[in-house]
């Protein structure tokens, strides 16, 4: 059985930032009526990072890109069809980015994300 480590938790050289998503990823990918009630069904990515490549400018730049990367794939798009569904998806995104930024704990990668954040 596979335990995620958030990146606090973990004593070892390798640390992950964990991207987990309230009820709004269940609406999204399941529908209203289905919709994600316990953590454990809440979809989520592991994005894993060593310490070490945080302490460059392309570490950081990979790791804020991976981190994108795993929002979009647990926050599907919504249809270009549905105003409200891509607001939603662009929503969920937005929130698992910020809390997987949090989670790191790295003033790099915070100052990297909030000058994306600033430009849109």
């Amino acid at each position: 059985m596979s335990q995620l480590i958030t990146a606090r938790a973990a004593g070892s050289r390798a640390k992950f930032a964990l991207l987990m998503l309230g009820s709004l990823v269940g609406v999204l990918g399941l529908g209203a009526a289905s919709a994600a009630t316990a953590e454990s069904d809440v979809p989520a990515v592991v994005v894993k990072y060593s310490e070490g490549s945080l302490a460059t400018d392309a570490g950081v730049q990979d790791l804020y890109r991976r981190i994108t990367a795993a929002a979009k794939e647990v926050c599907p798009g919504g249809s270009a069809r549905s105003l409200h569904g891509y607001l939603l998806a662009a929503k969920c995104r937005n929130e698992a980015v910020a809390r997987a930024i949090q989670q790191v704990g790295n003033s790099r990668l915070a100052a990297l994300y909030a000058s994306h954040s600033k430009n849109g």
